[in-house]
């Protein structure tokens, strides 16, 4: 699992401990195992929310583990041209490529380590699929598209685009420097990610090695969610046992508490997860299909006008098939 590492952690700027004489670790409000699924044309995901209720996970909506495969050739598949209104998907690629394109103008290949975080607001067409060489020569695929709600004051907003390269990814190791730590958005012990959001919002991808512990400052303000990527070990206050494909979701404190099971399999050395949470919007959830509004008659009104084509236009240079 490469996505962004560094020869040695040591380098990087340290999380400092949390003072327990004031500071609490969060508790362990459930744990829960992704069902698998598939989406688009094909392709493998691990529903990682299912089974949760919406007001634990606000702001987020929803969340796939694209992958992990291994391709043969002529297998990669992707998404057809869709539309969305009324949120925010961010997607992260650990190992493996995808490529986007909206009725924007946004889009490029997103490879190891990188994000595409596009801003669907008022509302936007667009296609992820792998690009042709990837088609044609297959290939180990593993990533994760999360859904940041929108309030509904920010719904309709401009559709916006951003490309974070994996090499603007800000790095940071635990106190003892066992964990790399890699911050996309939000602000963790005074340091912040490089992806701009409309929701007040953190996501770090961090990988333990065997037996270490990370203790991870965290805003009282947000929820706190840890999905478990690939690997095994214990989250939380009541050291709650995790492994790969388990969500779970934590309750007020200062600070996450993750920790490496010493003993990993070989096809997975670390303990690798997603550590998520944001400011709750609060607000009613119409969500269906690829919209997220607050009413059911915005619901409506966003499949009407897809219909009607005020969504965007698919470009002439389009990738796929309109």
């Amino acid at each position: 699992m490469p996505a962004v590492t560094v020869p040695d952690l040591l380098v990087l700027p340290r999380i400092p401990r949390p003072d327990r004489s004031r500071d609490a670790s969060r508790p362990v409000v459930s744990v829960t195992s992704a069902p698998r699924g598939l989406e688009g044309e094909g392709f493998p995901v691990r529903r990682a929310f299912a089974g949760v209720d919406l007001t634990a996970l606000d702001p987020f909506v929803h969340m796939d583990q694209m992958g992990e495969v291994e391709y043969a050739p002529g297998e990669p598949k992707g998404t057809p041209w869709h539309p969305h209104r009324g949120f925010e998907t961010v997607t992260y690629m650990i190992d493996g490529t995808f490529q986007h394109q909206d009725s924007t103008g946004g889009g490029g290949l997103i490879t190891n380590g990188a994000t595409q975080w596009m801003t669907a607001g008022a509302g936007i067409l667009h296609i992820e699929r792998p690009p042709e060489e990837m088609i044609a020569s297959g290939g180990l695929f593993h990533g994760i598209q999360l859904w940041v709600n929108l309030p509904a004051a920010k719904k309709w907003v401009q559709p916006r685009y951003q490309d974070i390269g994996a090499q603007r990814v800000t790095l940071l190791t635990s106190a003892d420097g066992t964990s790399l730590v890699r911050v996309i958005a939000g602000d963790v012990a005074g340091e912040s990610g490089p992806g701009v959001t409309h929701t007040a919002m953190a996501m770090v991808h961090a990988t333990l090695t065997p037996g270490a512990v990370l203790e991870l400052p965290w805003p009282a303000g947000f929820n706190a969610l840890v999905y478990v990527l690939s690997g095994s070990g214990a989250v939380g206050e009541g050291k709650a046992e995790v492994r790969a494909g388990q969500l779970a979701v934590l309750g007020r404190g200062d600070f996450v508490t993750l920790a490496a099971a010493q003993r990993q399999e070989s096809r997975a050395p670390a303990l690798d997860a997603l550590i998520l949470g944001g400011q709750p919007i609060r607000e009613p959830v119409a969500a269906y299909g690829p919209f997220v509004m607050n009413r059911q008659d915005e619901l409506a009104q966003a499949f009407e006008d897809y219909r009607a084509g005020k969504l965007g236009t698919v470009p002439a240079d389009h990738i796929g098939n309109a």
